[in-house]
């Protein structure tokens, strides 16, 4: 999730690993339309040192937030929450055991409705979409 626009980028593997996270980050890094300068993570095992110098290497900082803090993480744990109450209420009742069927599913429901469709109450009832549009316009505003 970008802190500024609030644009999100979700993938689903089956694993949750290192090579996993760096998989992921080089799929996030190809999805937004802007240069990522930092990237904040929690401790999890994913985020070592394979993961690290992945960002290094592509000259990206990493910021690990404080341990048992998971506030310090607070914009990503309110979107877990809106995913809760609203992805996965979408899906009720479904049965979906296939990686690709579940991603194509939060294509839809993510980078489709919630990053051009769903307004914000954070961003002042725009859309991420809107919100980055506006950034680009007027960086400072």
């Amino acid at each position: 999730m970008d802190d500024c626009t609030r644009l999100r980028v979700l993938r689903a593997y089956p694993r949750n690993d290192q090579k996993t996270a760096v998989q992921f980050i080089d799929h996030v890094l190809a999805k937004l339309p802007f240069a990522v300068e930092q990237i904040q993570t929690d401790n999890g095992q994913e985020f070592g040192s394979a993961f690290h110098w992945h960002l290094l290497d592509k000259a990206i900082g990493h910021v690990r937030i404080k341990p048992r803090t998971p506030r310090l993480n607070g914009k990503v744990e309110r979107s877990h929450r809106i995913d809760s109450e609203e992805f996965y209420r979408l899906l009720e009742g479904q049965v979906i055991d296939d990686v690709n069927l579940f991603n194509t599913k939060l294509q839809e429901w993510e980078e489709d409705y919630y990053n051009y469709d769903r307004p914000h109450g954070a961003l002042t009832g725009q859309t991420p979409y809107e919100r980055l549009r506006q950034k680009a316009q007027n960086p400072l505003s």
